[in-house]
């Protein structure tokens, strides 16, 4: 009975299983080809460290996330795209992270990458950092589309996490090939069940979330 349970646990282990919370899955065990770019995994982000809670760098969504993501990478495929996912899933203690760092004013280190003409004491007037993420209720995620081939961003106009008026939807001052991207990202997003935040151009919510309201906080690992 022991060398059963051992060589089970062996086989949940080499085949990848998880004790991810029922109605949640892995992005890529959905749509393997969809690319990732965790940035919160690294310093590479506007806080300037790895982010509390993130452990590994995978994208975690619910199943009805992850199913609608696929379509909308099915539609790219053909046009030799690819989405790329800068952020998923999020837990309560990264956005608490957030908080805490918002608070210290005096820590401005990414400022000049991500918020150059903004005061921080304002992020959470001005709506960049909340006690509350969407992310935290697994439907939400930040991404953006790439060419396929070499994984070269489109061009949106602004880096992702760039707070700021360039980065919002409404923001005009666009080249003619920005605009046709934004709108590319925007259309194929919509019509397969997002809805996009004003502020955040790579910003997405699942119509009908599952989990809308509730807040999760096991890690992404």
């Amino acid at each position: 009975m022991k060398f059963k349970v051992a060589f089970f646990l062996f086989l949940i282990s080499f085949c990848g299983f998880s004790q991810l919370p029922k109605g949640f899955v892995y992005i890529n065990d959905v749509s393997p080809s969809i690319q990732l770019e965790l940035r919160y995994c690294t310093a590479y982000n506007f806080v300037g460290e790895p982010i509390y809670g993130y452990h590994n760098a995978v994208g975690i969504v619910t199943k009805e996330t992850a199913v609608a993501l696929k379509a909308v990478q099915e539609e790219l495929k053909a046009q030799n795209l690819s989405l790329k996912i800068y952020d998923a899933y999020r837990p309560q203690e990264a956005v608490n992270h957030f908080i805490a760092w918002a608070k210290n004013v005096n820590d401005t280190l990414m400022k000049p990458q991500f918020y150059p003409d903004i005061n921080k004491r304002y992020l959470f007037r001005d709506g960049y950092i909340a006690s509350r993420s969407r992310h935290s209720s697994g439907s939400t995620v930040d991404l953006t589309i790439v060419h396929a081939d070499t994984g070269e961003n489109l061009d949106m106009g602004s880096p992702f996490d760039f707070f700021g008026e360039p980065s919002w939807g409404s923001f005009v001052k666009l080249s003619k090939d920005q605009k046709a991207n934004r709108m590319l990202l925007q259309h194929v997003m919509q019509k397969h069940g997002f809805r996009s935040y004003s502020k955040e151009w790579w910003h997405f919510t699942l119509r009908n979330e599952p989990f809308k309201n509730q807040y999760f906080n096991f890690p992404v690992e």
